[in-house]
């Protein structure tokens, strides 16, 4: 998306502690619909066409970032020494180096890209992704008369004057890298936090004679970066708002938008239909005509053609309802495959188990995969297809039921149900073999 002859590099500031989300875990490292907080912002830089990836980690938290490169802050002396760090990682780098927010998850690569652009347009050797708003403690941007860039005067420096300028810092910035290293080189301390701030560079490259431009960012709420649980919350609602509005336009029915929350990982293919109070999450796929909810939570479920859940349903994790398949009201599933046109209508759970297809579950039926015999553990329960199981059964696994078998109500099974079977008549287990057979002869 960006100028392909000219490298560009980022550098992610994710040293940060968080100490105002009040959590043990680094505000970029919150869960965010699917991902961590820093991860929407590694992802729209990749997409941005960055080239070369570096995150400033706060010792410690390297392990938290397989797979990149990675830059450790060892003292938290503020933002300019942050970038600082990078430095080494990014030795012999010439090209632009774009500084993000780890935990500014809303910007998109379009805004990367538009901040790049006009970096490109202005000639500039640093140019600033900025806002307009009144009363927030941000930076101002001090524009000299010709509309360049003169300096960023952070709040707690402000005159009240410069107070009441509404051009304010976004902390996302794109630098050539030469006039970056040259400006964190000369930074100090003398300010109000005794820190180095990333945002006295601009007034150093501009006295360099390098030129520094800004780039307005048109949806202030994009700008937006975490510090609270309450930031987290809107942050929430922002990407849940775009989310879904990506899946209606690719021809997703979701009938209230406002209390339905599909994780980003989650693929929903046309004329689904999703119910008000709906959690999609993780991986979680759900096939051409099926119907979700109301009050259905889905976690790395697969959800086949024409199925249909909820409502109040639980769907966990390896859980595969196959084409037409139903599970229905105060329904619970895990790791289970339940096959085609099978009906799991209410009040059961299925869990660790493989049901075939055309088979009916009776209401409160439960899969209880700890073995009873010795040594065993946790078992599977295989239920064959076209079985019908009374209310009030429980399977203790390991138990294969075959198919066209019937179950009596109110029966716990232990052992084997041979195919066409009749199954039951507690307080034991006795099966009649070839008992519904005979009733169809009849």
């Amino acid at each position: 998306m960006t100028d392909q002859n000219t490298p560009l590099a980022a550098v992610v500031m994710a040293a940060g502690l968080g100490t105002r989300m009040k959590s043990a875990t680094p505000k970029h490292l919150h869960p965010l619909l699917g991902k961590r907080v820093v991860d929407w912002v590694l992802d729209a830089a990749r997409a941005a066409g960055v080239a070369r990836l570096v995150v400033v980690a706060a010792p410690g938290t390297e392990g938290e970032f397989d797979g990149l490169e990675v830059a450790v802050q060892r003292e938290p002396r503020g933002t300019g020494d942050a970038v600082a760090s990078a430095q080494s990682a990014l030795e012999g780098f010439e090209g632009r180096v774009l500084v993000l927010d780890a935990a500014a998850p809303l910007l998109t690569a379009d805004h990367f890209a538009e901040l790049v652009a006009t970096h490109e347009r202005e000639s500039a050797a640093v140019t600033i992704l900025t806002f307009m708003a009144d009363g927030l403690p941000y930076g101002r941007i001090v524009r000299a008369p010709d509309g360049s860039v003169a300096e960023i005067v952070e709040d707690r420096d402000a005159t009240p004057k410069q107070r009441e300028i509404r051009e304010l810092n976004s902390s996302i910035y794109v630098f050539e890298a030469g006039p970056l290293w040259r400006a964190l080189s000369n930074l100090d301390a003398h300010n109000a936090q005794g820190e180095h701030y990333l945002t006295d560079t601009v007034a150093s490259i501009v006295a360099a004679g390098g030129r520094a431009a800004a780039w307005v960012c048109p949806d202030v709420q994009a700008t937006l970066g975490i510090n609270t649980r309450a930031d987290l919350a809107v942050a929430a609602g922002v990407l849940r708002d775009r989310i879904n509005e990506r899946h209606m336009l690719a021809g997703v029915t979701i009938v209230d938008p406002t209390t339905t929350w599909i994780e980003v990982e989650v693929t929903l293919a046309q004329d689904v239909v999703v119910q008000p109070f709906t959690v999609l999450a993780g991986r979680t796929q759900v096939a051409s005509g099926a119907q979700i909810g109301p009050h259905v939570a889905a976690t790395d479920a697969t959800i086949g053609e024409g199925a249909s859940v909820g409502p109040f349903c639980y769907l966990r994790p390896g859980t595969v309802l196959e084409a037409g398949a139903k599970a229905g009201t105060f329904v619970e599933v895990k790791n289970s495959r339940i096959g085609a046109r099978t009906k799991v209508p209410h009040l059961s759970y299925v869990g660790d188990a493989d049901v075939g297809e055309d088979t009916n579950i009776a209401a409160a039926n439960v899969t209880a995969n700890f073995s009873h015999r010795p040594g065993v553990g946790k078992g599977r329960t295989t239920i064959g297809s076209n079985v019908r199981t009374g209310v009030d059964n429980t399977f203790v696994a390991p138990v294969d039921i075959g198919d066209d078998a019937w179950i009596y109500p109110g029966t716990v099974i232990t052992e084997d149900v041979p195919p066409a079977a009749l199954a039951g008549f507690p307080p034991r287990q006795v099966n009649k073999e070839g008992y519904v057979d005979r009733k169809r002869d009849d």
